[in-house]
């Protein structure tokens, strides 16, 4: 399936949009699509959620599940969500890119305080908090469309009709991105592999020990042989990386990749999606 990504803050129309998108592959092309949507995974506490950072990854840890266990070729999966971190939308591309589908982002751009008016119009149970409402607008990460993961980038401005043919255009009359070793898992033999695994996860856990003993906070640390730097936005404990070392090094020991540099560079993905 095509996968298609809406984003935007909280209250910018992104589920009309999707409603819109859908209505019109559905009835227009004659597509299956499927919605993931974040407010059915949020429930009737989407405060509480978004003011624990813990429940929110687990929230965006069941949508990417979710998300990665409905792609294929043939239809379209729409992930209604505020995508707001781009560390996520990197690793929904990823996954795109390992299925060999396509995918495009939808981004909805609101004023603030137009968006907050709609969150007020919303039945009273559904709205956010002003507190919550203000701490996703500042905490979102605009799309970018000189980001391969953010591109194709169709804005769509308030009062603005999404360019559907485009959209449909994008999603499946252009080839997919070809899989790179970041998306490719082979199986490695064994106890080369397993001491690889050791090897490359601590070198990665010391490079970022050892830069943050002068880095500001925030600052992107570049790991040796790595092409992507590692974007935590924050100082991490030698625990914390210690723990998502161990994570890490469980989910690879039944997932087994090809070669050194790609183990360094899913660790160093990892740790940006986990602890950044």
């Amino acid at each position: 399936m095509p996968l298609l990504m809406l984003s935007g803050f909280p209250s910018s129309g992104k589920t009309t949009r999707a409603g819109q998108i859908k209505d019109y592959l559905e009835s227009e092309k004659g597509k299956k699509v499927i919605v993931v949507s974040e407010n059915e995974a949020l429930g009737e506490d989407k405060n509480g959620v978004f003011s624990d950072s813990q429940r929110e990854k687990e929230v965006r840890g069941r949508l990417k599940a979710e998300v990665l266990r409905t792609l294929n070729k043939d239809d379209v999966v729409i992930l209604d969500a505020a995508n707001y971190i781009k560390g996520f939308r990197y690793e929904l591309y990823c996954g795109s890119k390992q299925y060999k589908t396509t995918q495009c982002l939808v981004q909805c751009p609101t004023p603030i305080e137009e968006a907050w008016n709609w969150n007020l119009e919303r039945p009273e149970g559904e709205q956010y908090l002003r507190e919550v409402f203000d701490g996703l607008v500042a905490r979102y990460e605009a799309p970018n469309s000189t980001n391969r993961w953010d591109s194709p980038m169709f804005t769509v401005l308030p009062g603005d009709a999404p360019p559907l043919e485009d959209i449909y255009a994008a999603l499946f009359l252009t080839k997919p991105p070809p899989p790179n070793q970041s998306t490719q898992t082979q199986p490695l033999s064994s106890t080369n592999f397993l001491y690889e695994l050791d090897k490359s996860t601590q070198e990665v856990t010391s490079s970022v020990m050892t830069a943050q003993k002068t880095a500001t906070a925030g600052e992107a640390i570049r790991v040796p042989g790595v092409d992507e730097a590692v974007c935590l936005g924050r100082k991490v404990t030698l625990a914390e990386l210690a723990r998502a070392r161990r994570q890490f090094i469980t989910y690879s020991k039944m997932h087994p990749v090809e070669d050194r540099q790609k183990i360094m560079l899913l660790f160093v993905q990892y740790l940006n999606s986990t602890l950044g």
